[in-house]
């Protein structure tokens, strides 16, 4: 038994060491220090406040004040970007007015600043509740906008659907394993229906980002752009292809930096790894890049 608990602990480390590549810290000071720094940088920045899936009122309140000061401290360190929300995060496992509610009490600070508010999207069995709760604050706040997830089969017609109304989307793979009839298995299938669904962004979309490290994705991107001039931006993690967002920033596109933070890191970074087995390369490279002497 203890010496489980001593692997399990040395284990622990070993991921924080990794970690450490795309999570500012524990507190919202150190968030902000690495949203200062990305925006020296000629990045925006996009502050998410670990955790999800709560269901004390408490808590869920606490994280209301929270973004609520994220948003303050972005204003007065004067950096443009924004944060981005889980709905689980702010009481959608309570009910979906609860959550509806607490969104819009910090979309009411946001707007004050001008910060953009990003919903994030969680697991399949979430994303209808989480695309009306979109819709429902699209109407009272343009400076918001929605994670889609190419690797669910649904998203092209969500993706239609929501363009309709002029949603504002950042595209993303999906870091959430979902059985076959919901959504792509292979890496292949899921890179093929996220060039599918850019490819609809650069025709009808209005404000977006691809959220992406790949860099094929990357590239189909640029090209995309010679011949549609869209307002968008590259979004990627914290510590993840530094080498690559100056030469993108040089080349006159916008890069937005996304800074996660706080102690529930592990479930998180976990996740993360699981996500694709490219991950473990990526950040590996990555790794080793920011440690070269």
């Amino acid at each position: 038994m203890k010496m489980n608990s001593t692997k399990s602990g040395l284990m622990e480390k070993f991921l924080f060491r990794i970690a450490k590549q795309w999570i500012a810290g524990d507190s919202l000071e150190q968030a902000l220090e690495s949203a200062r720094l990305a925006y020296k940088e000629g990045m925006d920045a996009i502050i998410n406040k670990l955790g999800e899936h709560l269901t004390s009122k408490t808590q869920i309140e606490s994280t209301v004040k929270e973004y609520l000061a994220i948003v303050s401290g972005l204003k007065k360190s004067e950096v443009e970007g924004g944060i981005s929300i889980k709905p689980t995060q702010l009481g959608l496992s309570r009910s979906r007015n609860e959550c509806l509610q607490n969104y819009s009490i910090i979309i009411e600070k946001a707007a004050l600043s001008q910060a953009f508010v990003w919903i994030d999207m969680e697991s399949s069995e979430h994303t209808e509740d989480t695309i009306r709760i979109y819709l429902d604050l699209f109407d009272k706040y343009e400076r918001l906008g929605l994670a889609l997830q190419a690797n669910l089969r649904r998203s092209k017609k969500d993706l239609m659907r929501l363009l309709e109304k002029g949603a504002k989307i950042r595209l993303v793979k999906g870091a959430y394993r979902e059985n076959k009839e919901i959504a792509f298995q292979s890496k292949k299938q899921v890179d093929q229906n996220y060039r599918v669904l850019m490819e609809i962004l650069f025709l009808g979309g209005n404000e977006f980002g691809i959220a992406t490290h790949d860099s094929d994705m990357i590239e189909q991107a640029i090209k995309l752009s010679k011949n549609h001039k869209k307002k968008f931006e590259f979004q990627m993690l914290k510590g993840i292809r530094d080498e690559l967002k100056p030469v993108l920033l040089q080349k006159g596109f916008s890069v937005a930096e996304y800074i996660p933070y706080g102690t529930n890191w592990l479930p998180y970074s976990i996740r993360r790894l699981k996500e694709r087995k490219r991950n473990i390369l990526l950040l590996g490279s990555s790794f080793l890049h920011s440690h070269r002497v």
